[in-house]
C-alpha cells in the first residue's frame, strides 16, 4: 500500500489535538490590537462566548459593547469604518446573517464598508442551543452579497491566520467560527493566501474538498480509503469568496470526480459554487455534496446531530466511491 503524504504542514489524525477556532480568532485580535491602532472590536452582549472579552480587557478604549442589538452593531461598525477604523464585530452567526442581514446587505456590503464580521457558533455543531441557534443558512445568505469576502476556517491556526488577514483586505468580510473544540489539523507554518486552497493530501482517485469542521472528516475519510487502495486528493478551502477556481478545475481534470463536504445547507454553499464552476468548464466530472439536506435538527449533542445530518466520515468516503463509480461510466461513454 502506498504511503499517505501530508503536505503544507497538515497532520495525520493520530496527531490531532482539540482547540477552539474562537480562540484563534481571539488570539489574533490581541495581536492586531498591538500592531494596528485602527483595529476596534464590537460585540452584542456575547463577549464571553465570542472571546472578544480578551480584547476588551487589554484594550478597553477600543471595545464597544453594543448589547443585544445586532442590527445597530452592524450600522455602528459601518460608521466606524467610514472614520478610518477597522471594526471587527462579533456575535452568533444565526443573528448576524439573519436578524442583521438587512444592515449587512444595505449598509455594509452595498456601501463597501471595511467591516470584518466574526460569526461565532456557526453550523449545527452548536448542538444544545437548539435549532433557533443552529446556523445552516448563513453561508448562503452571505455568499450572495456582491462585495463580501467569505471564509470558513477549519481549525485554530487557520482561524488565527484568517482573522489577521482580514485586516489586510479592503472591504467587507465574513468569517464563520464554531462553538465546539475541533481538531487542529494544520500548523503555524501552513500557508494561508487569500483565495488559495491548500493541498492536504495529494491523490488521483477523486477529490475531497472541505472547510470548517468537515475538513477533518475529509482527512479521516482519505485515511480510511487508503486502506482500500483508494487515494483521493484532499483540499482545504477556507475561502468561499474569492474561490480558488483553478484548484477546483485542476482537481476535476486530474482526479476525475469531486466531493464537497460542508457544515451548512446543501443550498447556496461551497458545494453549489463548486458544482457551477465544474459545470461551466471543459472538465465536467461526477460531483457529490455532503451537506445538510432540508432538515432542522433538535437540541442535542453536537456530534450526534452531525451524525443525524449525514455529516460523517463514512459519508465523505462513500462520496468518493460514488464519484469514482460514475467516473468509470463517463469515461466509458467517451
Amino acid at each position: 500500500m502506498a504511503k499517505l503524504e501530508y503536505l503544507n504542514g497538515y497532520l495525520p489524525s493520530s496527531e490531532w489535538k482539540m482547540e477552539l477556532t474562537r480562540q484563534g480568532f481571539s488570539d489574533a485580535l490581541l495581536e492586531l490590537g498591538e500592531s494596528n491602532p485602527r483595529v476596534v472590536v464590537l460585540d452584542a452582549d456575547l463577549a464571553q462566548s465570542t472571546l472578544t472579552k480578551n480584547f476588551a480587557a487589554k484594550y478597553p478604549g477600543r471595545f464597544y459593547e453594543c448589547g443585544i442589538a445586532e442590527a445597530d452593531m452592524m450600522n455602528t461598525a459601518a460608521g466606524l469604518s467610514k472614520m478610518g477604523f477597522i471594526p471587527y464585530l462579533a456575535s452568533y452567526s444565526i443573528f448576524l446573517s439573519g436578524r442583521a442581514w438587512d444592515q449587512m446587505r444595505n449598509t455594509v456590503d452595498y456601501s463597501f464598508c471595511n467591516v470584518k464580521i466574526a460569526a461565532a457558533h456557526g453550523g449545527i455543531s452548536v448542538g444544545k442551543d437548539g435549532p433557533t441557534h443552529q446556523s445552516m443558512e448563513d453561508i448562503a445568505n452571505t455568499q450572495v452579497l456582491v462585495n463580501m469576502a467569505l471564509f470558513l476556517p477549519s481549525d485554530y491556526h487557520e482561524a488565527k491566520k484568517v482573522t489577521r488577514g482580514l485586516a489586510e483586505i479592503v472591504g467587507p468580510c465574513y468569517s464563520r467560527l464554531g462553538r465546539e473544540k475541533v481538531p487542529t489539523l494544520s500548523s503555524p507554518d501552513t500557508p494561508w493566501v487569500l483565495g488559495k486552497a491548500n493541498v492536504v493530501l495529494d491523490g488521483h482517485d477523486g477529490t475531497l474538498i472541505g472547510n470548517g469542521l468537515m475538513l477533518s472528516r475529509c482527512i479521516q475519510a482519505a485515511e480510511a480509503l487508503a486502506a482500500e487502495g483508494i487515494y483521493p486528493r484532499v483540499l482545504s478551502m477556507p475561502a468561499l469568496k474569492p474561490l480558488d477556481t483553478a484548484a477546483v478545475l485542476d482537481a476535476a481534470r486530474e482526479t476525475g470526480g469531486v466531493v464537497v463536504a460542508e457544515e451548512c445547507s446543501i443550498y447556496g454553499g461551497l458545494g453549489s459554487t463548486v458544482a457551477r464552476v465544474i459545470g461551466e468548464s471543459d472538465s465536467i466530472v461526477p460531483f457529490k455534496s455532503v451537506a445538510i439536506r432540508d432538515m432542522y435538527l433538535s437540541s442535542g449533542d453536537p456530534y450526534e446531530l452531525m451524525e443525524l445530518a449525514g455529516l460523517t466520515v463514512a459519508a465523505c468516503a462513500d462520496g468518493i466511491r460514488d464519484v469514482l463509480a460514475r467516473r468509470k461510466n463517463v469515461w466509458a461513454a467517451g
